[in-house]
């Protein structure tokens, strides 16, 4: 069961409100469309006690501001917004904060935020991968730390999406983030933690071809990515297939190790995950994999939802179209309260003549009733 009226227009909301809770329509902007050029970097929905929608709140490209960092905080049951609230600003930088993750360790109830500093600009703007934590669920957050020379990489952009947390065997209770770097040097990458979160290191890679060169059409180049893990215990990472290697479709990795490695025999394509080259979203909950993207060849429109079991890679032939319009970026998490079905949560980039004119939410109940 949706909630949503695709027809219904999105109207002057309030930025992270979504007003009539028990009866609004189930599509909310996070904020309103503040010009044709906006875009969104990152879209990253996180469950910790609260659930956590973070999105950018400025514009790449405009002289004014680059990409602030907000956050939303969801009130339990998923009816009301927190009003947004900067958490980092990178004040006038034309190109600072940038693609990032999130990720949140069940034993302490910690929330990572990942992101990427001057990740496209060369010296004199050094580019950084930065890290602030929350030990309150978001009511206050550390200094931001620099893991550039922990992890070894000059430039690596997280996600942008989540990380996640092992259940099972190899490695439970691993923190893992994937993400990738410049197109020059493409390919994933993952960030391993065994300590909750205190330190982090470089895990597996699977590096694009040629790799440290310009590609062309048809190279193999994966970029960003969304990581989960099956009950099997291994490690599956959803990639952008930015130059549409074998085909207009997404690229998938497997670890067996927890990701320290990512064997270019075990990457496989999935031609029913047709894609226009997006980030796009996946999860896993109670035996089924979900997935989120504008399910198109070459234009960003036709925001889906696809699922399948968890123990068979064949997706259900009779996916839910979201919204038929252009639509971008996605990203997807589920709230697993106890004794209760579990809830999915889509935001997604939305617009009627361009993908970036709006964020809009999507709650999806998998028992039927909202």
């Amino acid at each position: 069961y949706l909630g949503l009226d695709p027809q219904a227009p999105d109207g002057p909301l309030s930025p992270g409100i979504c007003p009539q809770a028990p009866c609004c329509p189930l599509v909310c902007p996070l904020q309103p469309a503040p010009t044709a050029q906006g875009v969104l970097n990152l879209l990253a929905p996180v469950v910790s006690q609260l659930l956590w929608v973070r999105a950018p709140a400025g514009l790449r490209g405009l002289r004014v501001r680059s990409e602030g960092h907000r956050q939303s905080r969801l009130s339990r049951p998923g009816a009301t917004w927190s009003p947004s609230s900067f958490i980092v600003d990178d004040g006038s930088r034309v190109d600072g904060l940038n693609l990032g993750a999130v990720v949140v360790d069940r034993a302490n109830g910690s929330v990572f935020l990942f992101y990427a500093l001057c990740i496209h600009q060369p010296q004199p703007c050094v580019s950084s991968t930065m890290l602030i934590r929350s030990r309150d669920d978001g009511l206050s957050w550390s200094r931001p730390r620099n893991l550039s020379q922990e992890i070894g990489l000059d430039r690596f952009a997280p996600g942008p999406g989540l990380g996640i947390q092992k259940h099972y065997e190899p490695r439970t209770g691993r923190l893992i983030v994937c993400g990738h770097r410049t197109l020059d040097l493409d390919g994933i990458y993952c960030l391993l933690s065994d300590d909750q979160g205190e330190n982090w290191r470089l895990g597996g890679a699977l590096r694009g071809i040629p790799y440290g060169r310009p590609k062309l059409a048809h190279d193999f180049n994966p970029d960003e990515c969304q990581p989960y893990e099956l009950p099997d215990g291994s490690l599956v990472i959803n990639a952008r297939n930015q130059n549409f290697y074998h085909c207009p479709c997404r690229i998938l990795a497997r670890s067996w190790d927890a990701g320290e490695t990512l064997p270019p025999e075990a990457v496989t394509f999935d031609p029913t995950l047709v894609d226009p080259a997006v980030a796009a979203g996946a999860v896993v909950t109670r035996g089924l994999v979900f997935f989120s993207n504008p399910a198109n060849d070459t234009h960003r429109m036709n925001l889906t939802l696809r699922w399948s079991s968890a123990k068979d890679p064949s997706w259900w032939q009779r996916p839910l179209q979201v919204w038929a319009g252009p639509s971008g970026y996605s990203s997807l998490d589920v709230l697993e309260p106890p004794r209760e079905p579990p809830t999915l949560y889509l935001i997604y980039e939305k617009g009627r003549s361009q993908s970036i004119e709006s964020i809009s939410l999507v709650k999806i109940s998998l028992s039927g009733s909202l």
